[in-house]
């Protein structure tokens, strides 16, 4: 959802608008095959497998490839996923202590609302039992030059 905001400056006798449009939600906005960074935007993080032979899994949507369990990696819902302009790039994962561990983008998770499917070395470092099934979080994109 984006809000805009007209603002008139009159200056003698001419009279400026500008128009300023903010994104509130969220979801990436893709613009020219990119999509404008996000920060601390809340979902839901899900145990997802990587490896083949996973009941349920296939390679990942983005190199086609299987990954370890053993990796800091991800699926993203569809619209976070922005038709792979996501795929390999880096996101920052923050837990409710405010923890950060950074992963990649490998696949996604079709159908999914609002969730990062993490990779069980994610779960591992977090300290928490998979049983759980999710926990929210938060997470951010990480810029190309970080």
């Amino acid at each position: 959802m984006a809000g805009t905001t007209k603002v008139a400056v009159v200056l003698g006798i001419v009279l400026v608008f500008l128009q300023v449009s903010c994104a509130v939600s969220g979801r990436p906005i893709v613009r020219e095959g990119k999509f404008e960074l996000r920060q601390n935007v809340p979902a839901t993080m899900t145990v997802n497998g990587f490896q083949q032979g996973e009941t349920g899994g296939g390679p990942a949507s983005c190199d086609g490839q299987f990954h370890s369990d053993d990796d800091f990696v991800v699926s993203l819902s569809s619209e976070w996923y922005a038709d792979g302009a996501r795929c390999g790039k880096f996101i920052r994962l923050a837990n409710s202590g405010n923890i950060h561990i950074s992963a990649m983008v490998v696949d996604e998770c079709a159908g999914c609302d609002n969730e990062v499917g993490a990779s069980m070395h994610i779960w591992k470092n977090y300290s928490l039992d998979p049983s759980v099934g999710q926990v929210d979080i938060k997470w951010s994109d990480v810029p190309d030059d970080a």
